[in-house]
This record gives C-alpha cells, structure tokens and sequence, in this order.
C-alpha cells in the first residue's frame, strides 16, 4: 500500500489514527506554549527578549507535531527493526554522554556546537520498542520464555548501568515501565514478585544507609570527579534532611530547598482559581520554573482546574492506550503502546508530585508541556509510534487492508 497517495489521505484524512490522541497532543502544546511564555519570564530579563523563549519552543513544538504525522504515517512493523538500530545507537550515546561535560552537576547531555540533547531520552524509546518485541516473540504457552526474559533483563540492565549513576530518577522511571511491561506481557509473576520483593528491601536498606552517611564524607564525594559525585545530592533528596525554625522568619529560604519552597508558595497562593495566564508571581524566583517545575506555574496561573485538567489529559492518554491495546491483533503493537504510554504517563505523575511536594527533586521534565527540545522530539516520537499502532488497529477492525499490521 502507497501511505504517501493523494487517494489515501482524501479517503482518510490527514490526521489518521485515534482522534482522542490527537487532540490530547494538540492540547498539552497549547497548554504548553501558554505557559512556557509565563514560566520563562527569568531567562528574558537580563536580555530584553521577551518572545525568544517561547518562539523557540513553539518551534521546536511545531517540528514535534510534523515528526508525530511522519511517524504515525508509517506502518507499526518498520518500529521492530528501528528499535534494535535505535537502542545500539543509544548505547554509544550514552557512553559518550559520561564524558561530555556536565550540566547541573550531572553528565547526561552532548553538546553539538549550540544544540544540547540528552541520550537517555533516546535510551528510553528505543528499550520500550526493543522489550516490547522480545516480549513479542519469545513465548510459549505459559508466556514469555527464560531466553526472552533473560535476552530483556540484559538489555533493560545495561541501559540501567549507564544511566543510574548520572540520572537516577531517570534509571527508576524506566525500571517501574519495564516493570509493569514485564507484567502487562505475562513474565513469570513469582520472578517479578521476587524482583518487586528485593526492590522494597534495597529501597529500606537504602534508605537507612543515606540517612547515616556522615557529612565530611558527603562533602568529600562531592568534591571528587568519580561515580561518587552524585551521592550526596541523592542523599539530600531522598532524607530531606532539613531542620525548620519555630519563626518562618527565620527559615532561609536561599540555601534550604529553594525549589521546593517556591513551587509550593506558587500553588499556596493560586486562590483556587489561579491568578490568571501570565501574573504568576514565583515565576520570578523558582529554578527551572519553565521545565522541571512548570506545573507549580501551571496551578499557581490556572489554579484546582488547570491542575485537574492537566493530570486528566494524560490519564486519558493512557486510558486510550489501553483501549487501543484490547483491540491489536498481534502482541507486538500492544505491548509497544502500553509502553509508551506507561513511559509519558509515570514520567508526567513523577513530575508532579515532585511541584507539589510529595516526592523528592528529580529534575524530570512535564512531558509535552516544558521547554527543552529532546524531550519534545522524543515525547512526540512517542505519540507518532502510539497514533500508529492507533491507525493499524483501525485498518484491522474496518477491515481495510489487514495485511499492513504489524502482526503481518
């Protein structure tokens, strides 16, 4: 079949696929752009230039949604060789990105003259379709074969090993995917009851561990150029290790978690309704308020709706992935769908509730709504590969031209 033929979209339409999809992706970019335009008031003022940031992102949005029709035009089982290329590509990404320089304190970009990006948004594609395939053809009747499983767990653990000493919440969201994958596709529920078993007990030991690390130590690793050197900003993170003053006075609001304090002043004062797009006031104050903690902006402008809205779109995101699973014919298609969602989704819930306090900083990025520009090709590279599957599904339940599924 020709994808490319005049014929084909005059009988179908430009935008292809589940429409739920599409309108969930075109309302998060709204959402974003608005936002972004208020949340990076803190880059224009030194400059002057007060709609480069927010044209930047448009653009990169608009490349985005041009990348999401591409992919989504493409038959789903050209993804189960793009995933091994991909996956392979990203492996000596990630190596390189060990040796590339630091941003924030962390080696997780490359830098190619002026454009930055980080492997481990390509790491985490191209795993979700390279597991979903496994997955897919290693089984007998009783599910996933010790060959696939053991074949997954190598790949999914050296992915894990290049990533979790630079960007652990990174490592974490891409264990609890493949994690709920692993389930979703009928992995041996006493193996993954054993791993979820031994996983609760390294987070406690873990946990008891950080909590009594003395302090010359952790000052010591956080002067050293070794795999240490994130061991004490872990630590800070996971213990909170913060003593409050009887006087809110008192409390130093520069030097004691910053970012966590401004993010909830922004959404203690949205007066649940919001102050209005564009007057948010700890724009002005909080870091990364146009990435890691955009959300905060988002409430303290939209106030309980613009928070509840938000949340809805990618639970219905993820709702519509589940659906669209149900009705694939093959495994493969399924598997890879549920994936992706599951990646957006965990990443969006992670983001958060780290804005509202409940978790601790991970300095993940609110997928399709923050400024950057890998996460903003990756993520609408997700949406591509999911209106796909989306659309094959359709072909199989209309009855039109079966023979280019992906189970084919």
């Amino acid at each position: 079949m020709n994808y490319w033929s005049k014929k084909n979209f005059k009988e179908k339409g430009l935008m292809q696929g589940d429409m739920v999809l599409w309108m969930v992706l075109l309302a998060l970019c709204f959402i974003s752009v608005i936002t972004v335009y208020s949340a990076s008031s803190n880059m224009t003022y030194g400059t002057g230039k007060y709609w480069e940031p927010v044209t930047r992102h448009a653009i990169f949005l608009g490349i985005g949604v041009c990348f999401t029709w591409l992919m989504h035009m493409l038959p789903c089982r050209l993804y189960k060789l793009l995933g091994w290329g991909l996956m392979l590509f990203s492996y000596l990404l990630l190596v390189c990105a060990l040796f590339a320089g630091e941003i924030n304190g962390a080696s997780r970009w490359i830098g190619i003259g002026s454009f930055t990006f980080q492997p481990s948004e390509m790491a985490k594609l191209g795993l979700v379709m390279t597991t979903a395939f496994i997955y897919s053809v290693f089984r007998d009747k009783d599910g996933v074969t010790k060959f696939g499983i053991k074949l997954a767990a190598t790949n999914i653990l050296c992915t894990l090993a290049l990533i979790v000493t630079e960007n652990l919440s990174t490592a974490g969201i891409i264990f609890v995917v493949m994690f709920a994958m692993s389930f979703y596709s009928q992995v041996s529920s006493k193996l993954l009851l054993w791993i979820g078993g031994s996983l609760v007990a390294l987070a406690v030991g873990g946990y008891l561990t950080a909590s009594n690390i003395p302090q010359s130590t952790l000052d010591k690793w956080a002067a050293s150029d070794g795999v240490m050197h994130r061991v004490p900003t872990w630590v800070k993170r996971i213990t909170n290790k913060h003593v409050l003053p009887l006087d809110p006075k008192d409390y130093d609001i520069v030097n004691n978690n910053p970012q966590v304090t401004h993010a909830q002043i922004a959404i203690a004062t949205c007066k649940v309704t919001g102050l209005g797009p564009g007057n948010s006031i700890e724009r002005d104050f909080l870091p990364q308020a146009f990435s890691d903690f955009i959300y905060a902006i988002l409430i303290e402008e939209g106030g309980i709706g613009s928070c509840c809205l938000v949340m809805s779109l990618y639970l219905l995101l993820l709702y519509r992935a589940l659906r669209i699973a149900q009705r694939c014919k093959s495994l493969f298609p399924a598997y890879l769908i549920m994936g992706l969602s599951l990646m957006l989704v965990t990443q969006a819930m992670v983001n958060m509730a780290v804005a509202v306090g409940v978790f601790p900083v991970t300095g993940q990025p609110l997928p399709l709504i923050s400024r950057g520009g890998t996460s903003t090709f990756v993520n609408c590279a997700y949406l591509g590969i999911m209106l796909s599957v989306s659309r094959s599904a359709r072909q199989i339940d209309d009855n039109v031209e079966p023979s280019s599924n992906v189970a084919s």
